[in-house]
């Protein structure tokens, strides 16, 4: 059993497939998330990150004019404090060993491989939460 409490989080969907999107939107607010952000791009996604600061990105790594991996570097490289240690999540078709060794460079959160189900998602939620206590604290606050 989980304490994450699903309502009080910010996410970030950067997707550029509208039907994908629109499902993992879906399945964000059967878990209970309320505060769901979306970029249909990479570079629209960085923006959103700085602007916004969702407690946790889902990225697509397959985008133009950014891909997800250039999203992550950019995002960790960012020099605004605590933008670059937002717990970012790769969602992807792509399980080639090359592009998961990237992503763990870049200290990716974690990565979960397309179709997404409603208990992975939650499970990655869960322990994303689980291990960042400065999120912890921070949600708790609101």
């Amino acid at each position: 059993m989980t304490d994450t409490p699903y309502d009080k989080l910010s996410i970030l969907l950067i997707e550029d497939e509208v039907y994908t999107r629109g499902l993992l939107r879906q399945i964000l607010v059967q878990i209970g998330v309320r505060s769901i952000g979306e970029a249909a791009n990479g570079k629209d996604g960085l923006m959103e990150i700085v602007r916004t600061r969702p407690d946790i990105v889902f990225c697509d790594v397959h985008m133009k004019p950014m891909n997800g991996l250039q999203v992550l570097q950019g995002m960790r490289n960012i020099k605004v404090k605590g933008v670059n240690r937002t717990p970012f999540i790769m969602l992807t078709a792509d399980n080639q060993a090359e592009t998961v060794r990237t992503a763990l460079e870049h200290q990716v959160n974690g990565y979960l491989v397309k179709p997404v189900s409603l208990a992975q998602m939650k499970d990655r939620i869960d322990k994303v939460y689980a291990s960042e206590p400065e999120m912890r604290e921070w949600v708790r606050r609101r």
